[in-house]
């Protein structure tokens, strides 16, 4: 980045000095400091791939720039190191940072964990963990290895394995994972697999191994590069010893073949690609999506079909009461959710949170309780104005004399919300029904995304069936897969692919990022999303509007055709001035003015990506 930078800094200044008539020593000077700067990297790739007996294509626009600086034209040359030089530096950037956001995916399991051997406790390192060995996690501590619980209560929030937006209850004969955090009980659990063996050591070997088989990809003009290098210095050593052998004078032949070289070098044809690409980029930037390269660019407009995350995607990821049932005539439905919320005041659960947000917000203010004790895994309980206020999941409850109550609950549960049952010394009065809340763009994020694409998205998530098909019927969303792992995600991206869908994965957290890697390509939501997912993605939704992912792709695809357009300005202009200098006698300054020209017509072309218009455009005709 910092040669990328330098070259880019000497290139401006060696404009300002040639444009406002500074002596040329001066502005040669900066133009050769900037090849130096930008171009010794990319130069010394093509002569290790020389070595190799390879031809690419950095090797050759070095050539090209020093051609165009031995015949006076060091401008044209300066700006194609630039090109060369920042490209580089954005992928090798991008590369990086992946590979740091996968280490640190590590550190969310613990280092230590405390281990029973003979009734006695014993702080071991995690890496000397053995299948079988009894560890105790207590209150708040992350769990240190995947293992099933064998003793004990409490609820585990998993979000960062399953992306499950609540806590999850977990007793005798649950499994738990490794990293994920423990809450307000104690659990003795019976480790199940090895650190190296783990399901977050496995999503960080996931997110590497996609990340390496995507990194494979590249811009269109650069499948073509190795042949067109090959043809092109083939064809300018011809065109420098054929004459030459039929008797030319050096001097004309020499004039000749630098003038094919100067014409038929791909100065057009690489700013044919790159400026639509980076236009686009910036424009999707100020509208709050971060696109990392011009190839993440590139491939957003090819994609076929949107796969959403569910939970922080298009749920907000927190949990919100949605319906208040009351069970008795004394007691209204603003009473049941002021008890509720007074009783679980001094708790910590998301849930809880959940409760007291909803009491605030219909203008209620629940008072501290007087006395409070939770009961990891099954609630809480508190003595508010003289009663004893329970709280918590019906599974603690008997059916028997409360069928009303349990018919409730069963009408929430099968409409994919959480219930939560109110006690009073012991009596049910109400029940609670909470659920992660739809993103309020998330239905015409969706419609944008049918259109954009003409296939239905497909959802994918780590929460139950009946909450998935819930959201899925709400969004029109038919394809829906519920209750993966973060592999389960990876397998249906590939499964997706290899019936010849190119998948645009959209999700935010950890337990997303494996599918992000391996998908066609990675839309993060930012602002929510975890370091390793917005790491590991293609493009950023910054400010967390859904509706911007089909209307990048939508930019995207209209970059293409610009492309396409230049492409073929560019291979005019190319064909048509090197068969004069072939044929006839292709006069040099008219063969850098067709050149240049062509050059700055192209890239002109491209910069009207960078109009708002442009913007306004994919978000209303997204096909």
């Amino acid at each position: 980045m910092r040669w990328a930078a330098a070259a880019l800094a000497l290139f401006l200044l060696g404009l300002a000095a040639q444009l406002t008539g500074l002596p040329s020593w001066l502005w040669w000077a900066l133009y050769l400091s900037c090849y130096c700067a930008g171009g010794w990297e990319p130069g010394l790739a093509g002569l290790r791939a020389l070595r190799d007996r390879t031809l690419d294509v950095d090797l050759l626009m070095v050539v090209a720039a020093i051609g165009a600086a031995a015949i006076g034209q060091i401008t044209d040359g300066a700006l194609l190191i630039v090109i060369f030089a920042t490209s580089g530096a954005l992928e090798a950037l991008a590369t990086a940072r992946t590979e740091d956001s996968v280490r640190g995916l590590l550190d969310l399991a613990p280092d230590t964990a405390t281990r029973i051997h003979a009734d006695r406790e014993q702080t071991v390192p995690v890496t000397d963990l053995e299948v079988a060995d009894v560890l105790i996690v207590r209150p708040g501590e992350r769990i240190p290895a995947d293992a099933t619980v064998t003793a004990g209560g409490s609820e585990v929030d998993q979000a960062t394995i399953t992306g499950e937006p609540l806590p999850v209850d977990k007793g005798v004969g649950d499994e738990v994972f490794a990293g994920t955090l423990n809450g307000t009980g104690t659990l003795r659990i019976r480790v199940d697999r090895r650190a190296t063996e783990s399901v977050v050591a496995r999503i960080a070997v996931l997110v590497d191994e996609a990340g390496r088989t995507k990194a494979r990809t590249q811009l269109f003009i650069e499948k073509v590069e190795q042949r067109y290098s090959i043809a092109m210095v083939a064809a300018t050593v011809a065109v420098f010893v054929i004459p030459l052998l039929l008797g030319d004078t050096l001097d004309r032949a020499l004039l000749r073949a630098m003038t094919f070289m100067i014409v038929a070098s791909p100065c057009a044809v690489v700013l044919a690609t790159m400026p639509p690409l980076l236009a686009a980029i910036a424009t999707a930037g100020r509208h709050g999506v971060l696109v990392r390269s011009a190839v993440a660019m590139e491939q957003l407009g090819t994609v076929t079909h949107i796969a959403f995350d569910k939970t922080g995607t298009l749920t907000r990821g927190t949990p919100e009461v949605v319906e208040v049932h009351s069970r008795t005539a004394a007691v209204d439905d603003a009473t049941v959710i002021r008890l509720a919320a007074t009783a679980e005041h001094p708790s910590e659960h998301p849930l809880a949170a959940a409760i007291v947000r909803a009491a605030h917000d219909r203008g209620l203010r629940p008072p501290y309780p007087e006395e409070f004790t939770a009961h990891p895994g099954r609630g809480v309980t508190a003595r508010v104005d003289g009663h004893v206020i329970g709280v918590g999941a019906p599974a603690t409850r008997s059916r028997r004399g409360h069928e009303a109550t349990f018919a409730a609950i069963d009408a929430v549960q099968q409409r994919g919300h959480t219930a939560v049952v109110v006690t009073r010394d012991d009596d049910p009065i109400g029940v609670l029904a909470l659920a992660d809340q739809l993103r309020p763009e998330a239905a015409a994020a969706v419609r944008a995304a049918r259109t954009v694409t003409g296939t239905t998205p497909a959802l994918l998530t780590g929460d139950n069936e009946s909450t998935a098909d819930r959201i899925g019927e709400r969004l029109g969303i038919t394809d829906i897969h519920a209750e993966l792992l973060p592999a389960d995600k990876v397998d249906t991206v590939r499964a997706l692919q290899a019936g010849g869908a190119k998948v645009a994965m959209v999700g935010d957290g950890i337990n997303d990022a494996p599918a992000l890697a391996a998908a066609h390509a990675g839309i993060a939501m930012g602002r929510s999303g975890s370091d390793l997912a917005v790491q590991t993605a293609d493009a950023i939704v910054v400010r967390d509007d859904l509706t911007t992912v089909a209307t990048v792709i939508a930019l995207s695809r209209r970059a293409r055709r610009v492309i396409t357009a230049n492409l073929a300005i560019a291979a005019t202009f190319i064909a048509a001035l090197t068969l004069w200098d072939l044929i006839g006698t292709l006069p040099l300054p008219l063969g850098v003015a067709g050149h240049e020209g062509s050059t700055i017509l192209v890239g002109l072309n491209g910069l009207r990506l960078l109009r708002a218009a442009a913007w306004r455009r994919a978000a209303t005709t997204p096909r």
